[in-house]
């Protein structure tokens, strides 16, 4: 309401001195205000939206990247599976010897558990780092490749704004707006690696780093009868 008034009130303003305007003494007639430059008009925003997520699930690069990580996480958990096994297999030995080892076997044995979980915790420890730095190197060699193509893309169709959908909170967006199709096309045929083949359900993030089972604590043997 406010702003209406104001507008409003500078109208008459304007036109007020335009209404009661005379000549001056001398004769002359007011000059008229040059008129200002016409504004640019406003450029039209042009944006798209594309889907990273199945960018790396559909395309050639994406499948590569996605096999290498699987490869090293069953890898992992293989011999991490194998530690173990060592370690259930010396507590069950411990549980089983109750009072038939001795002092010096069972403390021995004990020594030998201890060192066992050590080993699988720095184990589990070093399959973590090894993993996450190689999902880390993959993801900046797929984006080292996929990025040129998408600034060709947007260059070519004039876009000023490109969105990730997941990224960028997407709840909503036109599918005439998709880039993601056409980007993962562009990205095979510059890829020159062929798609492995499917192999069951199509991994939708990094694999997680393998976790052995837990251990079972080593139950305390009951003291030798006297």
């Amino acid at each position: 309401m406010r702003k209406h008034i104001a507008v409003f009130l500078g109208s008459i303003c304007l036109a007020a001195p335009a209404a009661g305007a005379q000549a001056p003494a001398g004769g002359n007639a007011p000059q008229a205000p040059t008129a200002a430059p016409a504004a640019a008009p406003a450029r039209a925003l042009s944006i798209g939206w594309v889907d990273l997520e199945r960018i790396v699930q559909t395309s050639a690069e994406g499948k590569v990247a996605s096999a290498r990580v699987q490869a090293l996480t069953q890898k992992k958990s293989g011999e991490l599976g194998e530690k173990n096994k060592q370690l259930q297999g010396a507590q069950q030995k411990l549980q089983a010897g109750g009072t038939v080892l001795n002092d010096s076997a069972r403390a021995q044995l004990e020594r030998e558990i201890d060192r066992l979980n050590v080993d699988l915790q720095r184990m589990q420890q070093d399959a973590q780092q090894e993993l996450q730095e190689l999902q880390q190197e993959l993801q900046a060699e797929f984006m080292k490749k996929l990025s040129p193509i998408i600034e060709r893309v947007v260059k070519e169709r004039n876009i000023n704004m490109l969105f990730s959908r997941v990224e960028a909170g997407i709840v909503f967006a036109d599918p005439g707006l998709d880039l993601t199709d056409e980007l993962i096309k562009r990205f095979d045929a510059t890829a020159g690696t062929p798609a492995p083949a499917a192999t069951g359900a199509k991994p939708t993030a990094p694999a997680p780093a393998p976790k052995p089972p837990a251990a079972t604590p080593p139950a305390t043997p009951p003291p030798p009868g006297r």
